[in-house]
């Protein structure tokens, strides 16, 4: 039986805790890489010895290292010319394993890093491992309406949210991800993130995929004062991502 995406994020080891061995043989038979899930700058036999653990679908969905790194570097750069007073407040409504935030503030020191998960298991666990590496990462339980809405910051500073909502059935082959496909909508998450701070310099940052429908992208990028899109490929053709940046009052 192959350790491979249809067994982790919709097989029988969806909601399974797995071991290191499972969590090797998933980079193997995946993408012949026993390390390829490499998160908070460790390799799986490195976090799994501090103590980390992932469900199964966690391990498909998470950003790893690589990519996050490269995300992180692509928003700090951002970042550096939009914030005016204080330390920036970077926030991620769809946290999961909480590496992508990890990465987002190791770009930007002194920033507060602020994530909500609405799976219990899930929450459960991200709270443990940021833990047990002693990460100083508040993460809270609830989905992403309640928790933008408890969300309180003046509005000199800037705000940078990540939007990597679970794609579902969005990506498709030949016409690739469409964003208006995602649970919930790319669109309807921007819109609620404007109306929460309609007064402070906002950045976007929405991950996407290499290959986006043609007719999704336009819809989100008019909604921003500026906006560029990153595709970094570490991956075979057709199984590379990245990310739309986008700027609400102000522009780079």
């Amino acid at each position: 039986m192959p350790y491979d995406r249809q067994l982790l994020l919709h097989g029988a080891k969806r909601n399974a805790v797995l071991e290191l061995w499972e969590v090797q043989r998933y980079g193997i038979d995946s993408y012949g890489d026993a390390d390829y899930v490499s998160i908070y700058g460790m390799p799986p036999a490195a976090w799994y010895a501090k103590g980390v653990r992932l469900l199964g679908r966690t391990a498909v969905e998470c950003t790893r290292d690589v990519l996050g790194d490269a995300i992180g570097r692509d928003v700090a750069a951002v970042v550096t010319m939009g914030s005016i007073a204080g330390e920036p407040l970077v926030i991620d409504p769809f946290v999961g394993s909480g590496n992508t935030l990890y990465w987002m503030l190791r770009h930007s020191p002194g920033a507060y890093g602020l994530g909500f998960e609405s799976d219990a298991v899930v929450f459960e666990l991200t709270t443990r491992n940021l833990a047990a590496l002693a990460l100083p990462i508040d993460v809270r339980r609830g989905d992403y309406r309640s928790g933008l809405a408890d969300v309180r910051v003046g509005v000199e500073r800037l705000v940078v949210v990540f939007l990597a909502p679970p794609w579902g059935d969005a990506l498709r082959p030949g016409s690739g991800l469409d964003l208006r496909g995602t649970t919930p909508p790319i669109a309807a998450i921007v819109d609620r993130v404007f109306e929460t701070f309609p007064k402070n310099r906002l950045v976007c940052a929405i991950q996407i995929h290499e290959t986006v429908d043609a007719a999704s992208l336009p819809e989100i990028t008019a909604r921003f004062d500026w906006s560029a899109m990153h595709v970094h490929r570490f991956n075979a053709p057709g199984e590379n991502h990245g990310v739309v940046l986008g700027t609400r009052g102000w522009a780079p």
